[in-house]
């Protein structure tokens, strides 16, 4: 009898290949996928797509829409911190690091209360400090590093805070972030760009650099916005991503920006 041939048929876990178009993107069975490794931060295959070159769009025609969208849509942008002098606003946004502005203007009052100067600070016990920043989050860290700039403040700079990126870098709890916002803020000395989370995000979204680093992001902003912008332009893009262009779902319809904007995870366009 002759011997029967089995044809074997692929699998269902074989068989399930990714889809493309003629252009080469994830067809709609896979965008759901795709979608969720670009939301927020940039995902992996945003990032390798990034390494591959290509999709930085600085032409100084587009910059100079776009700064003008902005400041139309946020003619009133300034920091949310609350802070009466340069020293609060230095101590805001250390407490500002992985918390809300929002939390951090709840916590300050009573805090500024209990310690109203630098000298206070530095006198003041770790645990005096941290039982009023508890609800900041990282507060033993936080305390260390508010307590540090008093006492270095106080010590060095005979109680102001140092108005150069050199020195202000020098206290404890003290990044080029900090530093920028107080420089911009305090003094009006635009030194360099603040990229905090929504900069680093919209940056990356517009097409304005292909960095996920910080202070790498923060040096491409730097060449391509004009320097009379760069403090403006921080509190404008930290106003934008909070009210717009959110992390997860960006509200792109409601978007003044939407038409200079190619990112992958858009939820709608308009071309």
């Amino acid at each position: 009898m002759a011997a029967m041939v089995v044809k074997k048929t692929p699998s269902k876990k074989a068989s399930k290949k990714t889809r493309r178009n003629p252009s080469g993107t994830a067809s709609k069975s896979t965008s759901k996928k795709a979608s969720s490794t670009t939301s927020g931060r940039p995902g992996v295959k945003v990032r390798e797509k990034a390494k591959a070159g290509g999709g930085l769009e600085t032409d100084p025609k587009r910059i100079a829409e776009l700064l003008r969208r902005l400041a139309a849509a946020y003619p009133n942008a300034k920091c949310a911190l609350h802070h009466r002098n340069a020293w609060e606003l230095l101590v805001a946004t250390i407490l500002s690091a992985q918390c809300t502005d929002a939390r951090v203007n709840m916590v300050t009052p009573e805090l500024f209360e209990k310690f109203p100067t630098p000298a206070a600070f530095a006198e003041a016990s770790l645990p005096a400090i941290e039982e009023v920043i508890r609800s900041t989050g990282f507060y033993h860290n936080k305390a260390k590093s508010i307590s540090g700039a008093a006492k270095k403040v106080v010590t060095e700079f005979r109680g102001k805070v140092p108005d150069t990126m050199e020195e202000l870098l020098t206290l404890p709890g003290v990044a080029r972030k900090t530093a920028n916002v107080v420089l911009g803020v305090a003094f009006k000395k635009a030194v360099g760009v603040v990229v905090d989370t929504h900069v680093l995000r919209l940056s990356y979204r517009l097409g304005l650099t292909r960095e996920t680093d910080p202070k790498k992001v923060e040096e491409d902003l730097m060449r391509i916005i004009p320097r009379d912008h760069w403090i403006a332009f921080s509190h404008e893009m930290i106003h934008h991503g909070r009210q717009i262009c959110i992390a997860r779902k960006p509200r792109c319809v409601e978007c003044s920006l939407e038409t200079l904007c190619d990112s992958a995870d858009k939820t709608w366009s308009s071309h």
